[in-house]
């Protein structure tokens, strides 16, 4: 009898500790915060459009659409071989990683550049996500 109630009450310890760590997981599916698309126009200009267009490919692809668009998809732009291969497509928070860091996300990868501030991340990315 002993063994049994030692039994099920390491059963039932495991459940509430698994149920426990589901509970303290972040959600996956949890909205990033919002940006302001106003000012991430303003950046967009300053800072983006030297090498990136809303309708036309340049240095870099264009964006309309980016949001929801698999990555170096774009027609008629020659991406790094990196890039072309990558498999996912871009939402706002590959986004983010991706303007953080584009070399951490997509190793040999072409862009050069980044934006340092999380605040004007998120501004741009949520004009980006305006340009549908």
């Amino acid at each position: 009898m002993f063994a049994k109630r030692t039994a099920l009450a390491a059963v039932w310890s495991a459940a509430v500790l698994a149920s426990a760590s589901v509970a303290a997981a972040p959600d996956a599916s949890a909205a990033m915060p919002k940006g302001d698309a106003v000012r991430g126009a303003q950046l967009y200009e300053a800072r983006c459009s030297a090498c990136h267009s809303v309708d036309e490919n340049r240095v870099g692809p264009r964006h309309k659409k980016v949001v929801g668009r698999r990555a170096g998809s774009v027609k008629g732009f020659e991406y790094s071989q990196a890039l072309a291969k990558a498999r996912f497509v871009w939402t706002q928070p590959l986004l983010e990683r991706w303007l953080t860091d584009p070399e951490a996300l997509v190793p040999g990868q072409k862009m050069g550049y980044r934006l340092e501030q999380a605040k004007d991340r998120l501004d741009v990315i949520a004009y980006l996500a305006t340009l549908k």
